[in-house]
């Protein structure tokens, strides 16, 4: 296993990927039994933690809950704490209609491997990553409707553990 450094990271959204939005004809209870919490809460699916620790790469959060997700999100599913990207307080729309977040996991990830979860992911987006990223990425949408399913975690973990194959130089 490559050190902590080495190792790809496993950008996390929240909303839609974790916390489904429905549809499909899935059912989730009307609210979380937990007073005051939030109301999407109950749409957590416990064994996904599980599943995002099997991957083999570095989880860290990306998505709008910040540091709530460590607080909120994290122990529903069985996580530590995980290091949270943190956004530029900007109002300006992204250049050439890529994701506002997208220039920001580029910088972070800093040249390494990563894969970003999300369900607002474009083929701008991938465009402009091959581009500026100078380290492979997997930018995977998930389906807001379901959320992370098997399949994606079986995409997912294809791909990481390719990418640390490749980084040990077994490719």
């Amino acid at each position: 296993m490559p050190a902590a450094a080495d190792r790809p990271i496993v950008f996390l959204d929240v909303d839609g990927p974790l916390i489904p939005f429905g549809g499909l004809g899935r059912r989730y209870p009307a609210a979380d039994p937990e007073p005051g919490a939030h109301p999407l809460l109950c749409r957590l699916d416990p064994a996904d933690g599980p599943k995002l620790l099997a991957l083999p790469g570095e989880l860290v959060w990306a998505t709008t809950w910040g540091e709530h997700a460590n607080e909120v999100i994290a122990p529903r599913l069985g996580l530590s704490g995980l290091p949270v990207v943190t956004w530029p307080d900007s109002d300006d729309e992204p250049v050439g209609g890529r994701h506002w977040k997208t220039a920001g996991l580029v910088r972070w990830a800093a040249g390494r491997p990563f894969v970003w979860v999300d369900d607002e992911v474009t083929d701008r987006d991938r465009r402009w990553v091959a581009a500026c990223h100078p380290g492979p990425a997997l930018l995977h949408r998930v389906d807001p409707r379901t959320g992370l399913t098997d399949a994606d975690f079986a995409a997912l973990a294809d791909w990481l553990n390719a990418a640390v194959r490749r980084s040990a130089g077994h490719a």
